[in-house]
């Protein structure tokens, strides 16, 4: 620490500390444009020119170290006429339309001008124009209001790990575009719009539609991801206008994903349920509040009285609120039913009853504390696009990160070793790496495993002092999840250096196993004497009566063929959603229009074991409920006891203790603990669902139509109902194209051509794709996406597929 004084404060701060940096933790505030905090300094602004002691001319207070002793002064005659001088130069081409600037009322060069501005402009020559650029459906641009501050180039390179845009030109002809004729496609565009202090990059979405003043503020929490980003929703007269980032500096930081940025346009579509409807002789009826819950009683008890309780399922989205999730299983239970679960990707769960409070996770900023980091079936770019920045940090910084993956992805950091397999070798090449790292100690169904190199300097690394292995959804949705983790687990284990963490889908799987929305689980993670069916399982059973909590069935869950079969046949099925769905209104009996996230309060517990509240920003749409309510309600009508509470603050009191004890203060040590302790691993069976199964990558010898394997992501637009309806994220540059996507070896050996219509057969289903050439596949192996239209009448992911030319 060194002593300076600034405007005669004396104050002690660190080395290395600019004068910007002291004067701000001191609340000093010194003008500024090309400075952010997050980013690197460029000092090209020179808004920010202060005086200090002994200096011949006043110094950018951005890029001037502190040193001992240093005297200065932001409010001298010398400093302000610097500032006034820098303000009359970048006013000088700035064009004079604050009254038609998306900005205005919001901009810091019109804050600024009218403290450090003058009131006439002695410049009369003609002022230079540039062309606007196209960046896609998401950032509206008006470069001439442009005054090359670079921060939306600084992010690009630095935090996106993009390099989309830059400066072109010199002088009077500076610049700011993209370097090539193209959209811009990172996840995280939307965040140079926060960044620019002018109108030249605005929101497109929301241009010209409402004025800053006009606009309320509610914070909240973005309900698509893992992580619970903190945002603020703008509203104006009961609708929401914007989406921004809310600064959380263990969560998102300042920043927020296109996804968390945009889906609010979903909230106000056309077709928004706004009444309960109910379906009879094949035709759907509004009616009102009070007869549609009886009948939902009435229709749930007519099959218990039938067929038991085993005959009743629950399906909730992960994205579900903590409370939803928690009532939804109160009234299931109090059904007499354990047939309830959230995981509507996964088809796999033998090893559910290892994990503890709910799957183990990790503290965004311990991710940039790591030394090695081995990514499992993880997209975390399009899957968790802030955790991907915060691995992107932490490579700048020195951390290793490996790869294992049944896809080449092109990630924002550099990877120190990749091994890109088929779907079905992903068992076989962990079971290799634990052989590596404790040959003595490997369990017998994988003593035979074969070893290569990778797999030798993947173990080698793994021995590092601090190292994460993060699963993705690959992982978890895989055929064989519960072998994959086991054996994550494992290595974890037998390294005493390692976690192993989970990056679990939705915003709320946490909150999910924490309220006993599983059919193993009560609330607190109480384990249940005889176990129901988990979401796989129900579609699979056949069922007499479901509910659906906020879930499309056809794009949200792991096999959409057979979930349609079962509610097909089902005698009654009940659906909580905020949209008339055609898939709902094709398979449900009666639809209860619920609230979406901005229109209720509740909770979400992130992948840290965060618990975050939030408060509804707008009033609920026509007659929509939240559905805690219609639950509740439901409960009563039910005759089941605990079902009058005038509020869910009754939730958080029972399962907050539970959490507590789970998380401490004390972090993710004593987690990892209770996790490795629950239970010891079973040894998993080394299934080869692929014959000549071998760790080179060619998985088939024999390439034809019957022996190529499916290989399904979620898109990161697709991922829930909300985002799907985004018109400016479906159609935005970055958003995955929908078809069966093939190497040049396979389309070759099947003599297809790109963008060539066939037909993709999977067991009874079938769809009609366009060929996508994509070299980031492995041999015989198509990636074909979920939760689309295009795709909502195949079966399961990792399986095998039939593709026939048109």
């Amino acid at each position: 620490m060194i002593d300076i004084e600034i405007d005669g404060r004396p104050l002690q701060v660190e080395q290395n500390t600019t004068i910007i940096e002291a004067a701000d933790q001191v609340g000093i505030y010194i003008p500024r444009f090309c400075y952010h905090k997050k980013l690197s300094i460029a000092a090209n602004c020179r808004m920010c020119l202060v005086e200090v002691e002994k200096s011949g001319k006043p110094l950018p207070a951005c890029a001037t170290p502190v040193t001992a002793g240093m005297k200065v002064f932001t409010e001298s005659s010398k400093a302000k006429e610097a500032q006034r001088s820098v303000m009359e130069f970048l006013l000088i081409n700035h064009p004079l339309d604050c009254p038609i600037c998306d900005q205005g009322g919001e901009c810091e060069l019109q804050d600024l001008s009218l403290g450090y501005g003058q009131a006439v402009s002695r410049f009369t020559e003609g002022k230079r124009s540039v062309k606007d650029d196209n960046l896609g459906s998401l950032i509206s641009t008006e470069m001439t209001r442009c005054i090359q501050c670079t921060r939306c180039v600084r992010f690009g390179q630095e935090i996106a790990g993009l390099k989309e845009l830059g400066t072109l030109n010199r002088g009077e002809n500076l610049q700011i575009g993209t370097y090539i004729e193209h959209s811009v496609e990172s996840e995280l565009s939307g965040n140079i719009i926060d960044l620019c202090p002018v109108g030249a990059l605005t929101s497109k979405p929301f241009r010209f539609s409402a004025r800053a003043w006009e606009l309320q503020q509610s914070p909240s929490i973005a309900p698509h991801d893992c992580l619970g980003s903190n945002i603020y929703l703008h509203t104006r007269r009961e609708e929401v206008m914007r989406a921004v980032p809310r600064e959380n500096e263990n969560i998102n930081e300042t920043w927020a994903s296109d996804r968390d940025r945009y889906s609010y346009l979903g909230i106000h579509t056309a077709d928004r349920l706004t009444k309960p409807y109910i379906k009879e002789d094949g035709q759907w009826f509004i009616l009102d509040w009070e007869t549609a819950l009886e009948k939902v009683i009435h229709g749930f008890q007519a099959v218990l009285e039938k067929d038991g309780a085993a005959a009743l399922g629950a399906l909730a989205s992960p994205s579900s609120t903590t409370e939803e999730l928690y009532l939804l299983q109160k009234l299931w239970r109090g059904f007499g039913s354990q047939n309830i679960d959230h995981r509507l990707h996964q088809t796999d769960s033998r090893h559910q009853d290892q994990i503890a409070l709910f799957p183990p996770g990790i503290n965004l900023a311990e991710l940039e504390q790591q030394e090695f980091i081995l990514l499992v079936g993880s997209n975390i770019r399009r899957e968790q696009p802030l955790a991907s920045n915060r691995l992107r940090k932490a490579q700048l910084a020195g951390t290793k990160i490996a790869s294992i993956n049944c896809l080449d992805i092109e990630f924002p950091f550099q990877l120190n070793e990749k091994i890109i397999i088929p779907p079905q070798e992903l068992p076989f090449v962990l079971a290799g790496i634990a052989k590596a790292l404790n040959s003595d100690a490997v369990p017998a169904p994988w003593a035979d495993i074969p070893i290569t190199s990778a797999q030798k300097k993947l173990a080698e690394k793994l021995k590092s002092k601090r190292s994460v292995i993060i699963l993705g959804a690959i992982a978890q949705n895989h055929p064989q999840a519960a072998t994959i983790t086991q054996l994550c687990e494992w290595i974890a284990e037998h390294s005493d250096t390692v976690r192993c963490v989970v990056m679990t889908e939705g915003a709320n799987s946490a909150g999910a196993w924490l309220a006993g929305a599983v059919p193993h689980r009560l609330p607190g993670g109480v384990a249940v004497a005889k176990p129901g069916l988990s979401a796989h399982e129900m579609f699979n059973s056949a069922l007499k009566a479901y509910l659906l909590l906020n879930i499309e069935p056809s794009l949200d869950c792991a096999n959409p063929n057979q979930a349609v079969k079962a509610l097909r046949q089902a005698d009654w099925v009940v659906a909580l959603s905020p949209y008339k769905s055609n898939y709902l209104l094709e398979h449900a009996h009666i639809i209860l229009p619920m609230t979406s996230f901005a229109e209720m309060s509740g909770s979400f517990v992130n992948v840290a074991g965060e618990w975050q509240d939030f408060a509804p920003a707008i009033p609920p749409l026509g007659q929509a409920k939240p559905a805690w309510e219609i639950l509740q309600t439901l409960g009563n009508l039910a005759g089941l006891a605990d079902f009058n509470q005038a509020t869910h603050d009754f939730i958080r009191a029972e399962l907050r203790p539970a959490l507590k004890e789970q998380f401490s203060s004390k972090g993710y040590s004593q987690q990892l603990d209770f996790w490795q302790g629950a239970a010891k691993m079973k040894q998993p069976e080394c299934i080869n669902i692929h014959e000549d199964c071998e760790l080179s990558g060619n998985a088939a010898k024999n390439s034809s139509a019957k022996s190529i394997t499916r290989i399904t992501e979620w898109p990161l637009y697709r991922v829930d109902s909300l985002v799907r309806r985004s018109p400016a994220l479906q159609a935005a540059a970055g958003n995955d194209r929908v078809g069966v996507a093939m190497n040049t070896q396979l389309a070759k050996v099947l003599q297809l051509k790109e963008g060539q219509m066939v037909q993709v057969k999977q067991g009874t289903g079938q769809a009609s794709l366009a060929v996508l050439i994509d070299e980031r596949l492995p041999n015989d192996c198509v990636w074909i996406p979920a939760g689309c239209d295009e795709t909502a009448s195949l079966g399961e992911s990792f399986v095998a597929v039939e593709i026939y030319a048109e």
